[in-house]
């Protein structure tokens, strides 16, 4: 029994053995105020997750996964809880993600993967002088996310619209039931929305949204305040009723063109048309055998999962198994491994990795940069003291110069991963971009800043850069939402993904090493001490780590910086305990999610 499978943890948590006995029609339940109460929003507050023997979500929110929870109960498919947990971040977690925005959603349907792409797209007007000033340089970064220049055309609604027709069980007008009921009737301010508020510098700027998110003297509301969204339940109540076409064409539509507009410092070029004209699409998904296992990742335009396959392809040769931590202490040596092959991984997505409907990988194919005896002598590189920053490689097929990537990615962003009763499962990650996205609300919900994650410069002296802004294309994400199987049976062993911007890659790669390489636990892994390298600076978190392991790296090389990495994993591992198979979830320590399932 492999090690993912076998893991036996230590919990808490009650077994839930209950059978999960579907209803006519989905009725939902508003939680109970102290049912739904978050942890602090932040600081570093152990969770021991949650064991379900039939179904599980984990989310970032508890009434968010408390949405999910019901839908499944009722039967519903993992399609189905993601619309209705989606549905109610996008309100109580409206910092991260939501119908503004874009998602990139990895399902299984019990026998194959697929890769649903709702990533935003660039208006049809943009250019690569997008992000350039009068004199040709490149802004700096917030006066292009502040406004409506920064706006790409959302796509998390027409993506989750494309997979419920293919995997939906329950009635789609359903599924925004738990957001519309608390839209109207409230819900509490956590912690961690009150926190951002606060510390929010841009918000404020736009009317509509300070009128929402503060009280009249300014100040964001306090914990606890009943917080409603009558316009935003409207919104949802015309997508329950005439589907997605209902957001993308119309008034829904014209509100967001004009939001973008009309903005008085720095209107945009979206327009009704970019909107309605948006297509989600399904792609196949970045498969790759690592020792006893298959891990799917998102293809471009995600960097993800190609980034995750060269990390866990290079580990091949450079085994890091023997460097496990002892008792959730993180070795040197371990360190020191995963964050060079991230160097290297790192230095090759900053070159080549873009929409590839735009610009074509080494070969025009992820293999090339998968190839086994290319990664082995990529990992070669890796010696007894660190490189620094690493070179792009030459992978095999190359045949184009690639300029190197300017785009910073922050972390507005969640994520949710879902097991439904039928053994079917998505990993969903879904994002504004940065927190609180281009500051715009319109309608009750705030629009994306998607558009600089593309490189503000457009060529450099190698060459163009693959990621510069070209109208209608999708911008390079790092949102990494991967599954995990067992290679000789297939079956689902993990699903797994975080926000947390470019260290998005670091952080689900150290999951997936912690339970296939070090036999943990998936709450064992994600509440392991962040860690690794974006090609710059070997990152440690802060308050997470010994000054013994700082002195140890230095020795060898490291440029360190000990920072706030506040990932937000979420996680469900199949498990064996007492013989019996059962689904665990596990939540990051660092944010306000949880898992639940019966």
């Amino acid at each position: 029994m492999t090690a993912i499978r076998s893991a036996i943890i230590a919990c808490t948590a009650a077994v839930l053995l209950g059978a999960c006995a579907g209803s006519p029609g989905f009725r939902y339940e508003i939680p109970a105020a102290g049912m739904a109460a978050p942890e602090a929003a932040s600081g570093y507050a152990e969770k021991s997750g949650a064991v379900a023997a039939k179904f599980m979500v984990a989310a970032a929110n508890p009434l968010a996964t408390e949405a999910g929870y019901q839908v499944l109960k009722a039967g519903g498919s993992a399609v189905d809880a993601a619309i209705a947990t989606q549905m109610v971040l996008n309100l109580v977690e409206p910092q991260s993600s939501g119908i503004g925005g874009g998602a990139f959603l990895m399902h299984f349907d019990g026998s194959s993967v697929q890769a649903f792409d709702g990533r935003e797209t660039a208006p049809a007007r943009a250019t690569e002088k997008l992000f350039l000033d009068a004199h040709g340089k490149a802004l700096p970064f917030y006066e292009g996310v502040v406004g409506g220049r920064s706006v790409g055309a959302p796509g998390v609604l027409r993506m989750l619209e494309l997979a419920h027709r293919q995997y939906g069980k329950l009635p789609w007008a359903e599924l925004f039931t738990p957001a519309i009921r608390l839209a109207e009737q409230g819900f509490s301010v956590s912690p961690r929305l009150n926190a951002l508020l606060a510390s929010e510098q841009h918000l404020k700027k736009d009317a509509v949204a300070a009128a929402y998110f503060y009280n009249p003297q300014g100040r964001s509301w306090p914990v606890g305040h009943m917080l409603k969204n009558p316009a935003l339940a409207q919104v949802f109540r015309e997508i329950a009723a005439g589907g997605a076409g209902s957001f993308y064409t119309g008034r829904i539509a014209q509100d967001i063109a004009a939001k973008v507009a009309n903005h008085p410092l720095n209107p945009g070029l979206l327009t009704a048309a970019d909107i309605a004209g948006y297509q989600a699409r399904v792609r196949a998904p970045v498969c790759s055998d690592y020792k006893a296992w298959t891990v799917c990742g998102m293809p471009p335009p995600s960097s993800g999962g190609i980034a995750i396959a060269q990390m866990l392809g290079m580990l091949e040769s450079r085994d890091i198994r023997p460097f496990a931590p002892q008792n959730g202490v993180l070795t040197a040596d371990a360190v020191h491994l995963f964050s060079e092959v991230g160097r290297l991984a790192y230095a090759d997505r900053g070159r080549y990795v873009a929409d590839t409907d735009f610009v074509p990988l080494p070969g025009n194919s992820i293999k090339p940069l998968l190839d086994k005896q290319y990664l082995a002598q990529r990992a070669a590189l890796i010696g007894d003291t660190s490189m620094g920053t690493a070179k792009p490689g030459t992978p095999p097929a190359m045949n184009l110069a690639w300029g190197q990537d300017t785009s910073p990615e922050l972390s507005g962003t969640s994520h949710i991963s879902i097991v439904d009763g039928s053994g079917n499962a998505i990993s969903m990650t879904t994002t504004l971009e940065d927190a609180f996205g281009s500051r715009q609300m319109v309608d009750g919900f705030l629009l994306n800043n998607q558009l600089t994650d593309f490189s503000f410069d457009s060529t450099d002296a190698n060459g163009p850069i693959a990621n510069r802004v070209q109208g209608g294309k999708r911008p390079r994400s790092t949102m990494a939402p991967t599954l995990v199987f067992e290679k000789g049976s297939k079956k689902l062993l993990l699903t797994i993904g975080s926000p947390g911007g470019s260290a998005i890659i670091n952080y689900v790669a150290k999951v997936l090493v912690g339970t296939m390489d070090w036999g943990l636990n998936v709450q064992q892994a994600i509440s392991l001490p962040n860690f690794g390298s974006r090609n710059g600076p070997t990152e440690l978190e802060r308050g997470r780590v010994s000054d013994a392991l700082v002195d140890e790296l230095k020795a060898k090389g490291h440029n360190l910086r000990v920072m706030e990495q506040t990932s937000g994993l979420q996680g469900i591992m199949r498990v064996s305990i007492h013989g019996e198979e059962m689904w665990f979830g596990g939540a990051d320590p660092r944010r306000e999610g949880t898992d639940k399932g019966d």
